[in-house]
């Protein structure tokens, strides 16, 4: 188990983890845990609700110095699997919506925050927040499709447990990039994906259409492909699930 800093509230695990590594040597792999963000943010911007101590809100540095700037949307991939990997020990129906959020059927269960620094061409540090629903049960935000382990299960669970299972479940997929094995996390990746069969609703910014997922670009690009054949690609917040 990799250095765990466990704090009791903070404004967000990833702003403390990167104050952290302005001011001293940090060890790869360290986490920064708390029972409560004042301040969380998922992606977009947008605020992470969680009640105190209910749920798993934490962050890691790695340093994937071994990966290129233009290859840096394997460290979501495989962060999204080992997430996957895990909470699939405590139920079915657990997928990947590109790029990173993780659903349970057509819920949300957890969110990923991912900070990389560049150094040159390659990354020299990366950030990753971490927020999952584990024993939250009733949800006030505006969010639309929030879900807990709990309310899927009925059951409450040792946050510290997971955390130390999906810690080395990080690095085991973690271990396959830094040897330059990123083809099976991107084939784990795709076929772990949220609404990977069939055409589905998305929206473009102007309107709606049916498209089904046709492959994920090393560089995170979403290829569609719509009822009339024709392919369209989409960087991260250009396209839109409607759910």
């Amino acid at each position: 188990m990799p250095p765990v800093i466990h704090l009791e509230e903070t404004f967000s695990t990833n702003t403390y983890l990167k104050d952290l590594l302005l001011k001293q040597d940090v060890e790869e792999g360290t986490i920064i845990y708390s029972d409560y963000q004042s301040a969380g943010k998922g992606q977009r911007g947008n605020n992470w609700e969680s009640e105190h101590g209910k749920n798993l809100l934490f962050s890691i540095v790695l340093y994937p110095t071994m990966i290129n700037a233009n290859e840096q949307f394997i460290i979501s991939q495989f962060i999204s699997l080992a997430i996957k990997d895990t909470l699939s020990k405590y139920t079915d129906n657990i997928t990947i919506k590109w790029p990173n959020d993780i659903y349970w059927k057509e819920k949300k269960i957890c969110g990923i925050l991912i900070e990389n620094a560049l150094l040159e061409n390659k990354i020299s540090q990366s950030v990753i927040g971490i927020g999952i629903n584990i024993n939250q049960e009733r949800f006030i935000s505006e969010v639309p499709n929030p879900v807990s382990l709990k309310k899927i299960t009925g059951n409450s669970y040792d946050l510290k447990e997971i955390l130390t299972e999906l810690a080395g479940q990080i690095q085991l997929h973690y271990g396959y990039v830094k040897e330059g094995n990123f083809n099976p996390i991107v084939q784990q990746y795709k076929d772990s994906l949220f609404r990977s069969k069939g055409y589905h609703l998305y929206h473009d910014g102007v309107m709606d259409f049916l498209a089904k997922i046709k492959d994920i670009k090393p560089s995170g690009i979403l290829v569609l492909e719509t009822m009339e054949g024709v392919e369209r690609k989409f960087a991260f917040k250009e396209v839109k699930y409607i759910i």
